[in-house]
């Protein structure tokens, strides 16, 4: 990870903080006083937008650290398992919210106040702002963790719009509809859920060393293939590590050739890809005698 990396990962990740502390505060405060049972589960969904920020940075911050003895293939790991955590808890949070909200089916109600409904559009509109820049960040630093982080504002847009639905409802038919607020929050559960499953995939995939897409290994072992007296690429095997990817590969050469010259060709072959494709941190190339020359 370059330090322009872990810079824009760090900004992205510090301003969504700072925004969903200060919005989880005033949600919170004008559910409770606008008796809003689905601001306040949006709250609740805001305050967990705090903590899932706190554990991307600090899983920026350790995926930077170098190879050491007992990490001999760095620290990458640690960025999608922040994001492995930070889509748990979107389920968590979802199972919680949906829980409560069915409990307050029953209870009595009281039709929520008309500016909860300015609250969270105001809401919506920061967020949604909030979740664009953090998911371009994510995406041009390639980030799993800063991606997930970003989707996890986007579920607050969900939570909010949902929100603003019930208590519109709510307002409108009074308090014959005043269970209205209590449903927006339960369906705004299960997309919340929902997204946290679709988030936790892609973590837990590259946790388990999932190949990279096609695309890619085709493109490294079409440069491997480019290098003169490589005649075959007979094995490539790519993995990654947080922003980088590891490459281990066979390739054929002429079986006369010298010990020397096929060593030259091996650098050369790791050179090239990683010349070409910066993500690649290291290629472990393994010569085998060409078959057609057998």
């Amino acid at each position: 990870m370059t330090n322009n990396r872990l810079n824009r990962s760090l900004r992205a990740t510090f301003l969504g903080l700072a925004v969903n502390a200060l919005l989880a505060g005033g949600k919170l405060a004008a559910g409770i006083l606008g008796h809003s049972q689905a601001l306040i589960a949006d709250a609740v969904e805001s305050f967990a937008d705090v903590f899932s920020s706190v554990v991307v940075w600090r899983g920026l911050v350790i995926a930077e650290a170098p190879a050491d003895d007992e990490h001999p293939y760095g620290h990458g790991k640690a960025e999608p398992i922040a994001a492995a955590i930070v889509s748990t808890m979107l389920l968590l949070a979802a199972a919680g919210i949906a829980a409560h909200s069915i409990r307050e089916l029953t209870s009595p109600k009281t039709v929520p106040q008309p500016y909860t409904l300015l609250v969270l559009l105001a809401v919506i509109a920061i967020k949604e702002g909030l979740f664009r820049f953090v998911a371009r960040e994510g995406q041009a630093v390639e980030s799993t963790a800063v991606q997930t982080d970003a989707w996890h504002h986007r579920s607050d847009v969900i939570t909010s719009i949902a929100a603003a639905i019930g208590i519109s409802i709510s307002l409108l038919g009074g308090p014959t509809y005043a269970t209205a607020d209590d449903i927006a929050a339960i369906v705004a559960a299960g997309i919340i859920a929902r997204n946290g499953w679709v988030l936790l995939r892609p973590a837990l995939d590259e946790l388990m060393d999932r190949a990279p897409s096609a695309a890619f290994h085709e493109d490294v072992r079409q440069l491997a293939a480019s290098i003169p007296g490589v005649d075959c690429v007979e094995k490539c095997v790519v993995r990654k590590v947080g922003y980088h990817h590891f490459v281990d590969m066979h390739v054929q050469v002429d079986p006369k050739m010298s010990v020397q010259r096929a060593h030259g060709i091996a650098h050369s072959v790791k050179d090239k890809i990683r010349s070409t494709l910066p993500s690649v941190r290291d290629v472990l190339v393994h010569i085998e005698p060409s078959r057609a020359a057998l």
